[in-house]
């Protein structure tokens, strides 16, 4: 690894004069922070006219399938009333809830789950059908706007928000405001704080902390942060801690209002191996063979959660469940055995053990580094050579080109947003349901479980599902950790790939990935450290190496190196480092939102959705962007929210994609924020040089080797025990 000295110029005043923003939003204790998830943006929904772009398209593609999923799931159980007293399931719930939390034996009957149901799996799917493409989410009424309006000046609150709140709350926003103001910790960045203060304005001597719409709705805010720092549900101890932090005097109350309004759902999870006796009086001892033949109780953790996310879970543990059990088993529905053996016996190595594993099971997990993708791809050939219909998914649109030059095959590879939406890919059978017989998902780290819930649910009977990546990267950035928890429950056969990333840049993450930061040998330079006194130096080394040296030393241009850093605000963030960098190569007025012509874009249509791109022009039609070859014109009014500057970029936001050249920055300031995935994540993005802007000293190697994932809760694992044998390879 070879050390470059730091150099003795001031840095640029553009980066001296970047003001810092403010920093993510309070995350709930013990339960994970936001930057992990490093989403900042909401998308609104819908369009503004007659024609929808490609992205509005794949959103509102999306939300209809996810409607249709939800909607086959209320089937099973009817919904609850709000403001009803709860009866049969959700009654059942609440009661065990109580009983947990006092000490005494829970019911156990409401927790038993039903088996999923299964489809007969037909002999072939029918022809594929495009989906229709969907109408677009129409905007709130203006008068519904200027209702809300003046409901919020008259709380004091900013007329910007009347759009959204209007968006969030429906036609009848202010009505819903003037009867419970805390509806507005359901716009997104309203913080408790400022809803406190419009429902004093609003509601004056009548407005207190122990107001029981005020407990409700700062239950379902804490719920939603939560989602933001990935976790599907909480612990209700921790639930219960985060609301006396906020000040709501009876944390219990609050909960259970939630649950009666139906804002939340309430789960028991016994504890996976782990079983203690029942504990019994003298009495109870002396009753007899009765009480001898009853089971040993096993310990139970009580989690609340939001249905949103509750519903993805479940669906996509049926739906799994279902993949698992409805492969054809009858000879004649595909390949015989003889066939995928022979397709086995043209590769070696971990490329033969998933083509195998493929043959007999219909879900497959693989793991492995960059170069291990070679291993799917092979699959595909040979999936694709024995006559099935086969689709390979990648997380990005440069992933996309990646596989696509793996498998030499452009129509089998696609994102797994085009696939959904319906824009890439076999499209749809007659009854909604993808057209193919194996789906391969790489990147699969990066599946939250809404996204992958509507995979799976798209499925056929039949069909296998082998979802495949590097379990070293950072997780998702919306709620779940479904590789990982998939990995964890052991429900399908794992095969993990011998194949290592090659090169210096491979050597170092390797070793990364056990948790050793280890001095590699670059004798191309491959490998450089920057060190770094301060932030404004790391800013002014980064802007040297990508404009200079590692053009010229290297050979790779400016537009193919990507800065990374931990966030987006502090003194060296992205938002510091973007101006940096936009003044060296390409400066300009910045007439339009901050953004010129040739502009490096990230678009952000959706929370943890990063499209990468370059401004075109700005017109009165909005600001347009080239995105992966297609154009997307982003409306004015939403520039500020879905758009930013790109030199610079998050880990997460980097995740799925590769570029020649990364420089990886490190500001003292940021020591905090790494962990080992982090790094691993960073390094990993460089294909031929990767130089490391070193201002944190000895934080990074105790990162690495201290630091793992911050935990996330979430209920999958779970979910799949009780439902599929375990299977091992």
């Amino acid at each position: 690894m070879s050390t470059e000295p730091a150099a003795a110029e001031d840095p640029g005043a553009a980066a001296a004069e970047q003001a810092e923003s403010p920093g993510p939003e309070e995350a709930v204790p013990d339960a994970g922070t936001k930057g992990e998830s490093e989403s900042e943006t909401k998308a609104d929904d819908g369009g503004d006219g007659a024609e929808l772009s490609e992205t509005e398209a794949e959103i509102a593609a999306q939300r209809e399938l996810r409607e249709r999923i939800e909607q086959r799931k209320a089937s099973k159980q009817g919904p609850i009333a709000a403001g009803t007293k709860l009866s049969g399931t959700a009654a059942d719930l609440l009661a065990a809830v109580r009983a947990v939390e006092s000490g005494e034996k829970p019911v156990t009957s409401a927790f038993q789950e039903p088996e999923p149901a299964r489809r007969p799996a037909p002999s072939r799917a029918p022809e594929p059908v495009r989906p229709q493409r969907p109408a677009a989410a129409q905007a709130p009424a203006e008068e519904a706007v200027e209702a809300v309006r003046a409901v919020l000046a008259e709380g004091g609150a900013p007329p910007a928000l009347a759009e959204r709140t209007a968006a969030v709350l429906g036609d009848d926003a202010d009505g819903q405001l003037r009867a419970d103001p805390w509806q507005l910790l359901r716009v997104t960045g309203v913080r408790p704080e400022q809803a406190d203060g419009f429902a004093r304005a609003l509601l004056g001597a009548e407005c207190g902390p122990d107001d029981e719409r005020r407990g409700r709705a700062i239950t379902v805010w804490l719920l939603e942060q939560a989602a933001v720092a990935g976790h599907t549900a909480l612990d209700a101890a921790t639930l219960h801690a985060a609301l006396g932090q906020r000040a709501v005097p009876d944390p219990d109350a609050a909960v259970q209002s939630a649950l009666a309004e139906g804002d939340a759902l309430v789960f028991q999870d016994a504890l996976e191996g782990t079983e203690v006796p029942v504990q019994r009086t003298d009495d109870e001892a002396t009753e007899g063979a009765e009480g001898a033949d009853e089971e040993p109780e096993r310990p139970v953790r009580v989690l609340i959660g939001l249905e949103r996310y509750a519903l993805a879970e479940e669906s996509l543990a049926d739906g799994l469940a279902r993949v698992i059990n409805s492969l054809p088993k009858d000879e004649g529905s595909g390949p015989a055995d003889a066939d995928w053996e022979a397709a086995a016996a043209q590769v070696t190595g971990s490329a033969a053990e998933l083509i195998r594993a493929v043959a007999g099971h219909g879900l497959v997990l693989h793991s492995g580094g960059e170069e291990a993708r070679a291993e799917p791809a092979a699959l595909v050939a040979a999936a694709a050579a024995l006559g099935l219909r086969v689709c390979a998914a990648a997380h990005s649109a440069d992933g996309r080109r990646r596989l696509a030059r793996a498998t030499g095959a452009d129509g089998a590879a696609v994102t797994v947003a085009g696939l959904l939406s319906g824009e890439q890919g076999p499209g749809r059978d007659a009854e909604g349901a993808l057209a193919l017989d194996l789906l391969v998902v790489l990147d699969a780290p990066q599946l939250d479980v809404e996204t992958a819930a509507m995979l799976v649910e798209s499925l056929p009977d039949g069909a296998r599902l082998v979802l495949g990546g590097d379990p070293g990267v950072l997780w998702s950035a919306g709620p779940g950790r479904v590789f990982a928890d998939l990995l964890s429950a052991r429900c399908c056969p794992q095969i993990v790939s011998r194949t290592p990333d090659p090169g210096p840049i491979g050597e170092l993450t390797s070793g990364i990935g056990i948790g050793e930061l280890n001095q590699v040998e670059a004798p191309g330079k491959e490998v450089v450290l920057v060190p770094v006194r301060d932030p404004a130096e790391a800013i002014h080394r980064t802007v040297q190496l990508v404009a200079d040296s590692v053009p010229r030393a290297i050979g790779v241009p400016a537009g193919q190196t990507q800065v990374i850093t931990p966030g987006h605000g502090g003194a060296a963030g992205t938002r510091a480092l973007n101006a940096a960098l936009k003044e060296r190569l390409n400066p300009g007025p910045g007439r339009f939102g901050g953004f010129d012509p040739d502009d490096r874009v990230a678009y952000v249509p959706a929370a943890g959705r990063t499209t990468l791109g370059r401004v075109v022009r700005a017109d009165a039609e909005g600001l347009h962007l080239e995105c992966d070859g297609a154009p997307v014109v982003v409306p004015k009014e939403r520039v500020e929210r879905q758009v930013r500057h790109a030199w610079a970029l998050t880990a997460h936001q980097a995740t799925g994609q590769r570029w020649p050249a990364a420089v990886v920055v490190l500001p003292g300031d940021a020591a905090e924020a790494l962990s080992r995935p982090w790094v691993y994540t960073a390094f990993s993005r460089a294909e031929r040089h990767l130089s490391v802007v070193q201002g944190v000293e000895q934080a990074l190697p105790r990162a690495v080797a201290e630091r793992l994932w911050k935990d996330r809760t979430t209920r999958l694992q779970t979910l799949l025990r009780p439902q599929v044998p375990t299977a091992t390879v």
